[in-house]
């Protein structure tokens, strides 16, 4: 494929020029040499060049709550739905303070958006929190591409090619990577005002799992190695793992810590926080060719057959088979995903906890799933009495 050849050699030239409508070109080039033409939307990173471990995401819409989602630290998100941005941005829909993902790419950006809940567009909203984009990609054929060949690492931006080109060779990407501690909280905060007494871990905990169990209790959310002792102290009625990026091998302490509530208080986990009660319980994780990200993945509850459109984002799973089937911490597969059979949930038998790989909350997604926020608080009544 041919690219203008300000960016191949001499870099982008005069960024008021109209190759793309007035914005300056721009190129995505991956780890396994693919190059994309576009043009540069959103902030304007250092050196011309942003990177991060690229994957794709199928939702409709949601987009503010895919990039402010902390589980995204360390990627760049590439949107396979061709119109982003035409309902632009409020704050009531950020799952974080600020975008946690290294930059996003999408095929059509709105000049203008559409709604009367808008307060800034998407574009003005990626500047103001010096998040990157590319713009002009034909994401169908990057989408064909990463599902054959799985998620890599990439480079984007200004700089002329060779400069994207070693830099998306040495993006390093998420496997073996601790990103937990860098989006988790540094102190104990207090949420909701339910009659229970919760401790939410943040791996990286969104909003909407937070006001979702503020209906269930007064929730104490506290950093991700915060000490089972120090949690058992407060006496709460039940734990929560959150959500969260990175490679979950790459988290042993945490697992370690987990495994030292089980048996004590009931335990429930979403995403990052289902894979890590899978290792705490001596279950191993693998990671998948290219994730699951999106809000239309279809899961199977094994106890009564019902299929669930549910909303996914993580690249790392559980290994089914490596789950203990006996012991203080058997557990059994109680989820299935329809379209590749990954685990999508667990419950253990002999101890008061249970998880899930997708997100329940549906922030974005539908919400076939929250009753198992119901069944949380169902397990921890039931432990009480």
């Amino acid at each position: 494929m041919s690219t203008p050849a300000a960016i191949r050699e001499d870099g982008p030239g005069d960024p008021t020029g109209d190759w793309f409508g007035g914005r300056p070109p721009a190129l995505l080039v991956l780890a396994d040499g693919e190059v994309f033409e576009g043009e540069a939307i959103g902030a304007t990173p250092a050196a011309g060049v942003a990177t991060g471990e690229l994957v794709f995401n199928t939702v409709l819409s949601g987009y503010q709550e895919v990039v402010t989602d902390p589980s995204y630290a360390g990627q760049v998100v590439a949107f396979t739905y061709p119109h982003i941005g035409n309902y632009g941005v409020t704050a009531e829909d950020d799952e974080a303070p600020h975008p946690w993902c290294r930059g996003v790419v999408v095929r059509d950006l709105p000049p203008r958006p559409s709604s009367w809940r808008a307060t800034a567009s998407f574009e003005d909203f990626l500047r103001r929190s010096a998040l990157p984009g590319i713009s002009g990609i034909d994401t169908r054929r990057l989408t064909r591409h990463l599902r054959v060949d799985g998620a890599m690492g990439c480079a984007f931006g200004t700089a002329p090619e060779s400069v994207l080109r070693q830099a998306a060779a040495s993006e390093p990407g998420t496997t073996g990577r601790d990103l937990v501690t860098g989006v988790s909280v540094e102190a104990p905060y207090v949420r909701g005002s339910g009659p229970l007494r919760i401790v939410a871990y943040d791996f990286g905990v969104k909003e909407t799992m937070l006001r979702s169990l503020g209906e269930l209790g007064t929730v104490t959310v506290v950093p991700a190695a915060y000490p089972a002792a120090d949690t058992l102290s407060m006496a709460p009625d039940g734990v929560f793992l959150s959500n969260g990026p990175g490679d979950p091998a790459a988290l042993g302490a945490l697992a370690a810590n987990i495994a030292e509530l089980l048996g004590r208080v009931p335990v429930f986990g979403i995403c990052l926080g289902h894979q890590l009660l899978a290792s705490a319980i001596g279950a191993r994780t693998y990671k998948l060719p290219f994730g699951h990200h999106g809000g239309n993945h279809p899961v199977r509850r094994l106890d009564t057959g019902r299929v669930e459109i549910t909303s996914q984002n993580h690249n790392y799973a559980v290994d089914a088979a490596t789950l203990p089937a006996s012991g203080p911490f058997a557990a059994e597969v109680t989820h299935v995903n329809l379209n590749d059979g990954v685990v999508e949930g667990m419950r253990c038998t002999g101890v008061a906890a249970f998880s899930v790989q997708y997100h329940p909350e549906a922030g974005p997604g539908p919400h076939d799933a929250r009753y198992l926020f119901e069944r949380f608080r169902s397990m921890v009544e039931e432990v009480r009495a």
